[in-house]
């Protein structure tokens, strides 16, 4: 009987798991039910049906607006720098419009837009490639919509770094709890609250479950309101009366690459003028 590569690495991993946690792992993941760790939620956790995030980007004024928010959640969550874009480590960071909407641009479009840079992160798609792939269920989708990425689990295959279309996921190459050339930690501010990495994993955001978990909102979302309130806005998509849906309802906004049916849970504000309805025309 022949076996293809994806067959034999998905075996690898659930032999790897009825090793160490019995028949009972095994029939767990063959049924679609085995749920990685998480952070344990409290009493003042958030919840919501279906997590989303609204980012206008009309509120970006400035790089330091961009840096801000990507340090905010990197320093946050011990993203390493190594200074190398081919072990490069991101969970959030910056994109031109032709790059973040490929076939949205044309040649009409106004220069602003077109060179503007846009904060990019995971879409929490409803729909993800990267969970469909995943032989070891290490890339998961929680009940309120965020797609979770269990570093345990992570056996490094990368399936879900060739199956996501949005490029959000990073394979460490080199160990983020080592050094630089230098002797020095790369790493520079631990964040003992949140767990370190190890080489050969897939990590990603996450949109601060451990931060959901205590009542926070995300640290991008935090951050935000330090230059602008409302640049970056986190809620329920599934609840009319939250200021996502509020948004959405009012403003022209657009998500990556719509026609793959992933069904992105990030939006985009591209100008800052509301979309009135008018009745008469419909």
């Amino acid at each position: 009987m022949s076996m293809n590569r994806r067959e034999f690495i998905k075996l690898a991993g659930i032999s790897t798991l009825v090793g160490v946690g019995g028949v009972s792992v095994f029939n767990k993941l063959q049924n679609n039910a085995l749920e990685a760790s998480e952070f344990t939620a409290g009493p003042e956790a958030l919840n919501a049906k279906q997590w989303a995030m609204v980012i206008d980007m009309s509120k970006f004024k400035t790089p330091e607006d961009y840096k801000k928010c990507m340090d905010a959640c990197h320093s946050t969550h011990n993203v390493p720098n190594f200074n190398n874009p081919k072990d490069e480590i991101k969970w959030i960071w910056p994109e031109t419009f032709e790059h973040a909407f490929p076939g949205q641009e044309h040649k009409y479009m106004n220069e602003e837009t077109k060179e503007k840079s846009f904060l990019l992160l995971c879409n929490h798609c409803a729909n993800p490639a990267c969970v469909r792939v995943c032989p070891t269920k290490a890339t998961f989708k929680r009940k309120d919509g965020v797609v979770m990425q269990d570093m345990h689990r992570c056996i490094g295959c990368r399936f879900c770094m060739a199956a996501c279309p949005f490029g959000a996921r990073s394979f460490n190459y080199r160990s983020p709890r080592g050094k630089d050339e230098n002797g020095q930690p790369l790493i520079k501010e631990e964040n003992t609250a949140y767990p370190t990495r190890m080489i050969g994993v897939v990590e990603k955001c996450t949109f601060c479950t451990e931060r959901l978990a205590v009542g926070k909102l995300p640290k991008c979302v935090e951050v935000s309101d330090e230059f602008s309130k409302g640049a970056l806005v986190f809620g329920d998509l599934a609840d009319p009366n939250s200021e996502v849906r509020k948004i959405i309802n009012t403003k022209y906004t657009i998500r990556r690459k719509p026609e793959l049916g992933t069904e992105p849970s990030v939006f985009y504000v591209i100008g800052g003028n509301d979309y009135a309805i008018v009745p008469e025309l419909l």
